[in-house]
């Protein structure tokens, strides 16, 4: 996987560094906001943990009474399944500061009752509203074939944007009875219908998903593949081209050595060069104490 994390995966992270806080702490507190992208990028404060930050990503439409003009003062609001979000402070420049209120909706917990979710407590129905996720998506995915039976399943539903288009896409593709946790990781790992036809397109069709999820998770990527076949590795399996990606043998090593003199080397040769620390540094300094 690459170093950086993706948006929503950076809010999660976020969301699981955020202490258990009383009930009534969790409900004001103050805000900042940076405008990105038709986005307001949000960082709640509880008023008793000042240190502890809830981060999200909401569209500006999504507001009511938001205006991110310089200088504007108005009361705007966030309405969720869960919840209302009251906001008031001052825009500059694309930023915004001020305070918060979350008034949690009292019909909320007996909505998902009756489609047989647990009673959320008063933290986990703040976390649902912050990820905008209640009894509608719960329909939609059932309409869908997925059920949804926890609260902490809707968290993640949520926070990774597990859909119903997306169940959709991914039945179509040939991964018709994924399990709601087998779509959360899916997700996390960036399988998509797109990379998913990519690599079928190489050959690599009807993949298990371990596998499937295996090159997501290290980045063996259709372009990756190419170039792979471009230097005359045209019958790697799955497993070869991760073990590839794990042990860092890139087309540039791949050349590298081959320019150093082990033109023959086997796709296998490269992965074990990788393992025990051979390179053209190594070669260079070995062939120095020959002479």
């Amino acid at each position: 996987m690459t170093s950086r994390l993706p948006p929503w995966l950076t809010v999660f992270v976020m969301l699981l560094a955020l202490p258990v806080l009383a009930a009534d702490a969790q409900r004001t507190g103050t805000w900042g906001a940076v405008v990105r992208e038709q986005q307001l990028q949000l960082s709640l404060q509880p008023k008793d943990r000042p240190d502890s930050h809830h981060g999200f990503s909401v569209p500006l439409a999504d507001f009511q009474g938001l205006s991110t003009a310089d200088g504007s003062s108005a009361p705007f609001k966030l309405v969720r399944e869960a919840g209302t979000f009251d906001f008031e402070g001052q825009f500059k420049d694309g930023q915004g500061v001020g305070t918060w209120r979350f008034n949690p909706d009292a019909s909320f917990a007996k909505k998902l009752a009756e489609l047989g979710i647990p009673k959320p407590d008063a933290d986990e129905q703040f976390l649902l509203a912050s990820v905008n996720v209640g009894p509608q998506r719960v329909k939609a995915l059932a309409a869908s074939g997925q059920k949804v039976t926890t609260v902490e399943e809707l968290v993640h539903v949520g926070i990774f944007n597990v859909t119903p288009e997306y169940v959709r896409a991914m039945a179509a593709e040939g991964y018709p009875k994924l399990t709601v946790q087998q779509l959360v990781d899916c997700r996390i790992h960036n399988v998509t219908p797109e990379r998913i036809q990519g690599l079928a397109a190489l050959g690599f069709k009807g993949l298990p998903l371990d596998s499937l999820l295996s090159m997501s998770i290290h980045n063996v990527t259709p372009d990756f593949v190419k170039e792979m076949r471009g230097l005359g590795f045209q019958e790697l399996s799955a497993d070869d081209l991760v073990a590839m990606r794990i042990h860092g043998v890139t087309p540039a090593f791949v050349k590298e050595m081959r320019e150093a003199g082990y033109t023959n080397a086997t796709a296998d040769d490269f992965v074990s060069m990788r393992i025990h620390g051979i390179d053209s540094v190594f070669v260079r300094s070995m062939s120095k104490k020959r002479k």
